[in-house]
């Protein structure tokens, strides 16, 4: 074994339909804090006290935390981010201004490096994908609501 992560292929699809949610225009990973806090109380709101519902929640806030950080970091600005329900899961999309550079998860180098983000998401998330679109790249998760 080499220590490094199985190359991950995330597939170029679009996101299955969800209803309205949160929406936000970001531009810099220190609104990463903030945008967190209110993402968690409205999860919260929509779970209604389940327990279980509480752990789903901080999945979904970790890989909206990761992708909207990948995005800010590598994704040539204009990133904008929202969380929307499906009837059975949370759809996560993160909207770039990269479209020519397809999610790329960390390949050879050091975990402690960063960059298993994506890993991350593909292994916690139902089904997940990337488009392009009007020249913005989509990279999106649906990770699951109860």
């Amino acid at each position: 074994m080499t220590g490094e992560p199985a190359r991950l292929q995330w597939p170029s699809a679009t996101p299955p339909p969800a209803e309205d949610g949160w929406h936000w225009d970001l531009s810099h990973v220190s609104e990463l804090p903030a945008v967190r806090a209110q993402l968690r109380r409205g999860l919260a709101v929509a779970s209604t006290g389940n327990p279980k519902a509480a752990e789903l929640d901080e999945a979904v806030v970790l890989a909206f935390d990761e992708m909207a950080s990948n995005a800010l970091r590598h994704g040539g600005g204009g990133v904008t981010a929202r969380v929307r329900q499906t009837a059975q899961a949370w759809l996560i999309e993160v909207c770039d201004q990269a479209p020519s550079q397809p999610p790329q998860p960390a390949v050879g180098r050091d975990p402690s490096q960063g960059g298993l983000g994506l890993y991350l998401i593909a292994e916690m998330a139902q089904a997940h994908g990337w488009h392009r679109d009007d020249g913005t790249k989509s990279v999106w998760a649906l990770l699951p609501r109860r």
